[in-house]
This record gives structure tokens, sequence and C-alpha cells, in this order.
């Protein structure tokens, strides 16, 4: 229920800044239904989930049913679920009775409600469903299931949906701003055979058929997306971590061949715990524990059952991707995808356009994990390292309202802001404070990017507005223009946004010192030297007017 308020839309000028600063592109009537809080949803308060699946591998097919409770907020007599083709609903009930329901676009379903909803009131509903689910045909990228075998010809089945949306594979309000305070997960499947999905293992029932049914519960609040199902004939070890709020349940599921070979290398998993509790605080979900999941894809942020698939081996998939050396003292999926716990399944944003705040955090977390084993050096040229993949092609943050993420340099680029904007702060203790104070501030929250800007101009104790117009709604890295005559240094940014006033660390001669420019020239005298440096921890360019040399990120 991170949905605590009846809104509707919400824009401000900032967001018209950076819609009109993409590509322009027509949006469907889906993609409204999708990515709007339409007045079919605005009206109810998701409280709770109650999945039951049962999953057919032999023919690729699913049929079960999802228990909604909800509160009401709005006297309102139409509900909106949404499920994607070529699945089907077979019937709706409230109360025992059938309800009647029309689609509009492809996946949106539209429930006529015959009880009277009161403001205040709690309802149910089940929504009953089957069919024979979409294939993800480059999993995790494109989503749906994914429908394997192992090395002895076993079935090994996963789902994945970040971005298509949950609705590809089970009914659900498929919308970022609002979810279940809690969720019930069961999944049938066929004999010999184990399912593990998020949160806690409550019990097997074990049927005549000898199919069985696993029933894991979810305590803490989950987004659609980091539900999961994962299929095969899976072994099992654990271990209990020392952590923060006590002891935390760590399991992990693998596929048998691979089980000495998961007991070394995901050794990395308590490694990480330790890093990111430092950095970020309490791991977010205690009460469901941490569970690392073998998948036959290259791994996702699953709430509480990370998913994994990098073949046991550091980088990713052997490479680093920062170029440095760095990138290979440890597993990419293992780090990367445990970090979401904090930024997108801790902190998820209300919107898929603001999608940096998952990902722009996640990818620091990388430089704050190399940091931690390796030192400051160390997670400083990790992180310039990375920004050989910034490709300053579109916008970061992408078009509110119609599901529409912005440009992939959410990754990177993002990262290198956040890193960027740690140069101003210049103690890394009060950052620390900073990244521990945003995961206690918006605990299970769901949050847009305002929220976050707003947070970090007020922790670093400076207007970060017009650094966040740069990096997160203009495509240009911004450019020091500068000039050196007479012991006078002269400088401006160009190549920005207007206003943009981002302080910069520069070394003139052997010394480091701060200085302040802005989109207007200004001077100050220094001693004498011929060419400066920028500190490049910051991600900006410099440009010698005189000589017109270009010093890049």
């Amino acid at each position: 229920m991170r949905n605590r308020l009846f809104v509707v839309l919400l824009f401000c000028t900032t967001t018209a800044t950076a819609q009109l600063l993409h590509t322009s592109k027509t949006f469907s009537i889906d993609d409204t239904l999708r990515g709007s809080i339409t007045p079919e949803r605005a009206w109810w308060n998701l409280r709770f989930y109650h999945l039951k699946l049962s999953v057919n591998p032999d023919s690729r097919t699913i049929s079960g049913s999802n228990l909604v409770r909800y509160t009401v907020l709005e006297p309102y007599q139409t509900l909106q679920i949404d499920l994607q083709p070529p699945l089907e609903i077979s019937k709706i009930e409230q109360d025992g009775e059938a309800l009647s329901f029309n689609k509009k676009g492809k996946n949106a379903c539209f429930i006529s409600l015959k009880k009277l909803q009161v403001k205040g009131k709690t309802e149910t509903m089940t929504i009953f469903y089957a069919g024979k689910p979409k294939t993800a045909k480059k999993a995790p990228w494109d989503g749906g299931f994914s429908w394997n075998k192992d090395a002895n010809g076993d079935h090994f089945v996963a789902t994945s949906c970040q971005g298509l949306g949950a609705s590809v594979w089970w009914p659900c309000k498929d919308h970022m701003y609002d979810e279940p305070d809690s969720m019930a997960i069961s999944i049938n499947v066929p004999p010999d055979y184990t399912d593990v999905s998020n949160g806690i293992l409550k019990n097997v029932d074990k049927l005549a058929d000898g199919s069985q049914t696993f029933n894991w519960y979810v305590s803490n609040p989950i987004n659609n997306y980091g539900v999961n199902v994962n299929i095969a004939k899976y072994v099992h070890f654990s271990e209990t971590y020392a952590g923060e709020k006590g002891d935390l349940a760590m399991n992990y599921y693998v596929l048998p061949e691979n089980l000495e070979k998961a007991k070394e290398h995901f050794k990395q998993a308590p490694q990480m715990m330790k890093a990111f509790e430092h950095w970020f605080g309490p791991y977010p979900f205690y009460e469901d524990g941490y569970k690392l999941v073998e998948v036959p894809y290259l791994g996702m942020e699953h709430q509480s059952s990370v998913t994994y698939g990098n073949k046991y081996q550091n980088g990713y998939l052997g490479i680093d991707r920062s170029s440095t050396g760095w990138g290979s003292k440890w597993d990419f999926i293992i780090i990367h995808e445990s970090g979401h716990e904090w930024f997108a399944n801790n902190i998820t944003d209300r919107d898929i356009a603001d999608m940096w705040i998952h990902e722009g955090f996640t990818t620091y977390s990388e430089t704050l994990f190399t940091e931690y084993y390796y030192g400051r050096r160390a997670g400083d040229e990790y992180t310039i390292g990375t920004r050989q993949h910034i490709r300053n092609d579109a916008p970061i943050i992408g078009i509110y309202n119609v599901n529409a993420e912005g440009s992939g340099d959410m990754y990177n680029k993002g990262a290198n802001m956040l890193h960027s904007i740690r140069q101003l702060v210049e103690s890394d203790e009060k950052w620390r404070e900073i990244m521990r104070g945003i995961n206690s501030k918006f605990y299970h929250q769901v949050v847009n990017s305002k929220q976050i800007e707003d947070y970090l101009s007020t922790e670093v104790g400076r207007d970060l507005s017009k650094v966040f117009d740069q990096y997160l709604r203009d495509r240009r890295i911004p450019v020091l223009e500068y000039k050196i005559k007479k012991n006078k240094l002269t400088f401006r940014w160009q190549n920005c946004v207007g206003g943009f006033d981002m302080p910069i660390k520069i070394k003139a001669n052997e010394d480091w010192l701060m200085i302040y420019p802005t989109t207007v020239f200004k001077t100050q005298k220094t001693r004498k030297i011929k060419q400066i440096e920028l500190d490049a921890n910051f991600l900006a360019k410099s440009i010698d007017i005189i000589n017109n040399g270009v010093q890049r990120f």
C-alpha cells in the first residue's frame, strides 16, 4: 500500500523541460493505460495479493488466480486490472458474484463492480486466468517466461518482466505507484521440482497427483516486477548473516551440478551484504530473508529472490566493464542485482521515467562495494572507467505517464553524476550518512525524482537543481571554458543548461582548489600557471579558449 494519496497526475516545469528534450515519439492507448494513473486505478489503494499459479513446463502453459485486496479511497464502480495476451481472464468474482469486464487496448481490463464501493472500506476480488504466456526471447530485457532445460534435460524455468511489466504473466495493478503491503505466492509444480519465489517459504503442500505447491509469503511491500517464479530440480544451502538488524537468513538455490562451485562463489553474497549495510543501512527485508537463485538468464533484482545467471565468474560474463581491473575482482550480477534491494525494491520509482533512481544508484553501488574492499582510489578508478559506456544520446529521465524509460545512460551516467555530487561533500563519512539517510527517509516508499533531488540538495547543503537538470534532463556533458592571462584565471560553464552552476575542483600547478563557475565568465587571481587540470572525479570536460585544447572526461 505504498500509495497513500489519492493522486492522478503531477506535472512540474522540470518535467516539461525533460519532455521537450526527447525525440518526438507517438504513444499508443496501451502506453497511456499502462503508464498513467487512470481514474480506474486512482480510486483504490492496493493492500494485498495472493497469487496462485499452476505451471506446466511440458505444455508451457499456466493457470491460476490472483486475489486482490484493496481499500476504497473514493467511491467508484470501475476498476482496472492489467493482463497481457495471449493470457486470458476467464472470470472475475467479488463476494461470490461473477463480474462483467471489458478490455481497452490490448492489456487493460476494466471491471464493472456490482457492490457499492464505500470510502474507507476494504474489499477483495479474485481474477481467474490461464493460457500460454509470452516466451522471453532475450531475458531479462524483453520479459516473460524462460522455458529452458538444465544439463540433465530437466526443466529449468524462470520469469522476468522489468519494463514489459508483471502483467505479461499475472493479472495485477501494473503501475509502479502502488504496491501491496504484503503478498502470498502459491506455485504448483510437477513432481520432484522446486519453485523458488519471493519471501519466506511457509510450507509445501503435496497433492494426490504427485505435484507440489510451494507457499511463499512476502511480509513487506513489493513492486510488481519484483515478483518471480523459478522452477528447477534445485539443491539448497544456506547460512545466517549477523547483520545490523540481527540474524538474516541467506538462502541459495542452484542446479545440482553447480552446488560445489556455488558454495565457493556465493561467498561474495555475505561480502556484498557487509559492504552495502555499511553504505546504505540495514538490508530492507530482514523478515523475508535474502535468496540468490540460479536461473537460465543473466539475472534480475527480484525482491528477496535475486536471480543469478553469470556462470559463476567475476565481472559481467567475465568482462570488467570499467576496463580498470577492479571489476574483475567481484561478480557483477551478485553485486549489482543485490544493490537493487536498496534501490528499486526498498526505494521504488513512481513512474519508470524516473528509472535512474533504480539504476543510477545501483550502478554507483558497484563503486561503493569496490571502495569498501579495495579503497577510495579503486572506487574512483572504477567509476571513471565506466564512462566509456556513456552515449549521451538522450536525457536520462524519460517521458512521464506513458511507460517510457529514458536513456540507458541512467546506469553509468547516473552513477557518474552521483560521484560528481559526492566531490562537493568533501567528506567520505558525510557521504555515507547521506546514502544511509536516503534509505532511512524513503524506507519502503515509492518516490519521484524531485523527492530524491530535493533530499540530496538539502543534505549536500547546496541547491543542486541545475546539476540535476544538466545530467538528468539534458544529454550534453558540460564544458569548463577557461583562459589564463597575467596570473588571472577566467572561466565559465559552456555546453550546458541555463544557470548551470556546479562547483568543480581543479589542479593549478601542484595545488588543488575548488572553483565556482556559472554560465557567466568569472575571473580570479592565481599564482603563475600555464594550464589547469580538472579533477577526473567530475563528469565534465574543459577547454582552454586561448590554446583551444580540450580535456575530455
